[in-house]
């Protein structure tokens, strides 16, 4: 695996941070992996599944993918609006094969610079826990998709899944994910093996064929979301929770290439959290047109545990982390428009669930938190979404649908 280069080390203040705990209920999560008494945040069990993506196309459009909740179907469905989010087309289906919809695994969805719509799932498998990464496309709006077909080369029933998806300026699609092969090779052979590992495969074609399996590390947490996104220079970088020897859950990022030569790979997150389990809770990452790395993680570290935030220069240290919320906060989400900084995650209280935001028109400097919305029901993640230098929040409830709510961000 590549030599880490390691970054200073930031310093936390204020008193040790009490974190309330509950056992994660993995019913609404098909890739259960946390070993028995794992703690992770309380959050409200899910009747189905309700993981979505959502993201403007670049006339404007936002649309939502999403697996079936009308019908109880496990199949992908595909929606619209040309009012963000004020009025919904009807849901289409667009495939007929089972999908996996939980929270930190989901549906992904993309755009090509014409409007071409681009769609990354992962299909469970025969065996429990096993999955593969499936790609579609569209080149007419959504009235039609490609077969799927599969992005990896290995074909072994283990997990492939996790999958987190960019899209550059040339048009290449990045497609990474979380892959126990190499667990599987090191258990048949006898050998010790922390983890899973991160690969990704590039499509140059516009999704017709991809190119890989490129392995960016071994070692990575099993079943919590990466984050993928584009750099002030245009290139994809994925910030993933890495376990750091001996069984440091920390995190870890590098810039991904369309070859897959390896680069190098960097500690993004110091708190030294120690635990043989998957906390169910992956990292987010945007970044500004200054070059500034701007993410948010969720941590049980030595300094106590919880939700954070921080950012860092294109040169210079990690800025000191600001928590997030209660002990109760969860699942953040991270986006920039210029000077704005959005973040937004969910609180559960026992009764209501919240979806609370921070707001930055500054560049990180200063913050207005608040309550964005809430619900009584199941929900989902909340979601960024970004309109030119407008970002909205989007957020799926079980009782009403798709919520779609305009940040402050800068004026269009």
């Amino acid at each position: 695996m590549s030599e880490f280069k390691m970054r200073a080390r930031y310093t936390k203040v204020g008193a040790v941070l009490t974190l309330l705990l509950l056992t994660h209920n993995a019913s609404s999560d098909e890739h259960a992996h946390n070993a028995p008494g794992t703690a992770v945040p309380a959050a409200r069990p899910a009747k189905q599944q309700l993981g979505s993506s959502t993201a403007f196309d670049p006339s404007g459009v936002l649309w939502t993918v999403s697996r079936d909740g009308d019908t109880g179907a496990d199949h992908l469905v595909l929606e619209h609006s040309a009012d963000s989010g004020e009025t919904w087309s009807a849901k289409v289906s667009i495939n007929a094969e089972s999908v996996v919809a939980s929270g930190d695994e989901r549906p992904r969805i993309n755009f090509g610079a014409k409007g071409e719509i681009y769609i990354t799932y992962s299909r469970p498998l025969s065996k429990a826990y096993t999955s593969e990464v499936r790609f579609m496309r569209s080149e007419n709006g959504g009235h039609s998709f490609s077969e799927p077909v599969t992005v990896h080369k290995d074909m072994n029933v283990i997990t492939h899944g996790f999958a987190s998806t960019v899209v550059d300026a040339k048009g290449y699609i990045y497609v990474t994910w979380i892959d126990k092969r190499d667990q599987q090779e090191a258990k048949e052979a006898g050998h010790p093996y922390a983890g899973a590992a991160q690969y990704y495969a590039v499509s140059l074609d516009g999704g017709r064929s991809f190119q890989g399996d490129y392995k960016i590390a071994d070692h990575s947490c099993e079943c919590c979301r990466s984050s993928l996104a584009l750099n002030s220079e245009g290139h994809a970088v994925l910030l993933w929770r890495h376990v750091f020897q001996p069984n440091i859950r920390d995190h870890a990022f590098t810039m991904l290439t369309p070859g897959g030569k390896p680069q190098t790979i960097e500690r993004a997150t110091f708190d030294n959290w120690a635990i043989d389990a998957c906390p169910h809770q992956g990292p987010a990452l945007a970044y500004g047109d200054d070059g500034r790395r701007h993410q948010t993680w969720f941590t049980g570290g030595e300094d106590g545990g919880g939700l954070y935030y921080a950012s860092q220069a294109a040169t210079g240290g990690l800025v000191t982390p600001i928590r997030l919320g209660s002990g109760q906060a969860a699942n953040a989400e991270v986006a920039v428009s210029g000077q704005q900084v959005e973040i937004a995650w969910k609180e559960f209280d026992g009764t209501v669930t919240q979806i609370r935001g921070m707001s930055s028109g500054d560049a990180g400097h200063t913050w207005q938190t608040r309550t964005l919305a809430s619900t009584n029901g199941a929900s989902d993640q909340p979601r960024l979404a970004k309109n030119g230098r407008r970002i909205f929040l989007v957020w799926r409830t079980e009782t009403d649908g798709m919520r779609t709510i305009s940040l402050p961000g800068a004026k269009p």
